[in-house]
Formats: structure tokens, C-alpha cells, sequence
């Protein structure tokens, strides 16, 4: 069995820009979110987390430190790699790295088809479904 690499990598480094390319593939591509709403100025400064499965970005999240809580977004997985629980292995890195800022808070907004992926990491969804890049969502909070 292949062993999957969680690495954080600087903006704009080679594996970020790898990461980039995952994730215009996913949500662009495959989720048909408008090109101008998938990348914001929260890239700028987040931390951008990939994993590398037999040798190739396999998945990708960023990581933004807000006010009251840190927030997990922008996780994506290449198709051919779904199902080999990369983006839990994902989601755990980024809960263990960052458990220690904001008071253990954590925040993300979830396709609504994967609010049972972040609910086995304890979230619990809260609010009303709302369109985000033209996809049904859900807050969820870990908190």
C-alpha cells in the first residue's frame, strides 16, 4: 500500500502551484464554480497543506487563522485518488497542526453531499443551506 505525505508548502512554491492546478481541476473543472470565486485573498495568507500519493499531489486544503476561530476550507482530492482517505488524512494533519490557535476552534462550510466526512472530526452543522460557487453548503463548527 502507498503511503500518502501531508506536507504544508509555501505560497507559490512548486507544490503549492501543484495544489493550484488540483484544485481548478476539482472545482473549476469537475464542480463548475466560476474561475474568479474559487481563488480569493485568503490564498495570500493561509496555509496550503497537499498530499502526495505515489508521487503526486493527491489532494489539497488551506488553512486561515480568522478571528474567533481557524477555518479548513478548499479541500480537494484528485479523482483518481478518492476513496483512499486522503482528505481525512488531510483534515487530521490540519486539526493537529492548528488544535492549539483560536481555543480549538475550528470552522469550515461543506458541500452538502460531505457533511458525513467532517462530521466524523466532530463537526456539526449549524444554519441554513446557502449556494457557494453554485453548490448547496452547510457551516459547520468543531467547537
Amino acid at each position: 500500500m502507498t503511503e500518502t505525505a501531508i506536507l504544508s508548502v509555501p505560497l507559490f512554491s512548486t507544490l503549492c502551484n501543484e495544489a493550484f492546478k488540483l484544485r481548478r481541476a476539482v472545482f473549476i473543472g469537475e464542480q463548475n464554480v466560476p474561475a474568479d470565486e474559487e481563488f480569493d485573498e485568503a490564498d495570500l495568507s493561509a496555509e496550503h497543506i497537499v498530499a502526495i500519493h505515489a508521487g503526486e499531489v493527491a489532494g489539497t486544503l488551506r488553512v486561515v487563522y480568522l478571528d474567533d476561530h481557524v477555518k479548513i476550507g478548499r479541500v480537494a482530492v484528485g479523482a483518481q485518488w478518492r476513496g483512499h482517505g486522503i482528505a481525512s488524512t488531510m483534515i487530521r494533519f490540519a486539526m493537529e497542526a492548528h488544535r492549539a490557535a483560536r481555543g480549538n476552534r475550528f470552522y469550515l462550510t461543506a458541500q452538502s453531499d460531505k457533511i458525513a466526512l467532517y462530521e466524523k472530526f466532530g463537526f456539526t452543522a449549524f444554519g441554513d443551506k446557502f449556494l457557494d460557487g453554485g453548490m448547496p453548503h452547510l457551516a459547520m463548527k468543531n467547537y
